[in-house]
């Protein structure tokens, strides 16, 4: 016959599990406050799951700040997480933050990409909210990093910074195993898209030759409607075929009407 764990948080888990909120409460709590105990840690932030669970917020986060506490690497930055998301979901971001930021001070690997993401989503000013997913993106976590590059890569293409944009999706590229890999190769090429943009753009007004500003001027006002600025792409044909320079009008004219 196959022994049987008698352990009290064993016996808790077993209680918990079955369904024996209480019971397994009960348990939890006499261990949690056994300030000597070897298991304090564990048994409070498990108390804390199990107040949780029964609807006790108050006393649930009571448990997690027991746990919080003892400074676990491992049982603490769980009942840091707790408390976190316990908060999150009362929508109070800065006791949010401050146990996000309780995780993060606790230095275990495991927690700290989802603190530097969660650190981001309530994040005060946009500023903040990159410098946490950069953070983020930095730890090279396979799951976490990518979501971050994602968040920041549109952040930074919105502002205008698509050189930016790239250079962080194609770091997220390079993590091993990294998660969401088609979403960030078609991230990447909307960068890429509106750095060819600029340099069109540029193109245009450094004012070259007929024929390179006519191309220039096609490839600009071709490639802004993949963005969605159809009225932009109409703008610069208008100034292509209205351009004093009646050489390079006609080119335009051209390369237009080839597509008729």
């Amino acid at each position: 016959m196959p022994e049987v764990d008698t352990r009290p948080l064993e016996t808790a888990r077993r209680l918990a599990e079955g369904g024996d909120l209480d019971g397994a409460a009960k348990i939890l709590a006499e261990l949690a406050a056994d300030t000597e105990g070897p298991d304090r840690a564990q048994a409070a932030v498990g108390l804390a799951a199990v107040l949780q669970e029964r609807g006790d917020v108050p006393g649930a986060r009571a448990a997690a700040r027991t746990a919080l506490a003892t400074g676990h690497p491992e049982f603490a930055a769980q009942a840091a997480c707790l408390l976190a998301r316990s908060f999150e979901a009362e929508d109070r971001p800065d006791q949010a933050r401050a146990a996000w930021q309780a995780a993060l001070g606790l230095g275990n690997p495991g927690y700290v990409p989802v603190a530097h993401l969660a650190l981001a989503r309530l994040a005060a000013g946009e500023e903040e909210a990159r410098e946490a997913l950069r953070a983020a993106l930095a730890t090279g976590d396979p799951e976490i990093a990518p979501q971050a590059a994602l968040w920041l890569a549109e952040l930074l293409l919105a502002d205008g910074e698509a050189g930016q944009a790239a250079q962080t999706v194609l770091e997220a590229l390079e993590i091993p195993e990294a998660a969401d890999g088609p979403r960030l190769r078609v991230l990447l090429g909307i960068a890429h898209l509106e750095l060819a943009c600029a340099e069109f753009t540029a193109a245009v007004e450094e004012g070259g030759d007929a024929e390179t500003s006519a191309l220039a001027i096609e490839l600009l006002a071709r490639t802004l409607p993949l963005r969605g600025r159809d009225e932009d792409a109409e703008r610069v044909w208008r100034y292509g075929l209205d351009h004093a320079d009646e050489q390079l009008a006609a080119e335009v004219r051209l390369r237009l009407d080839r597509d008729i």
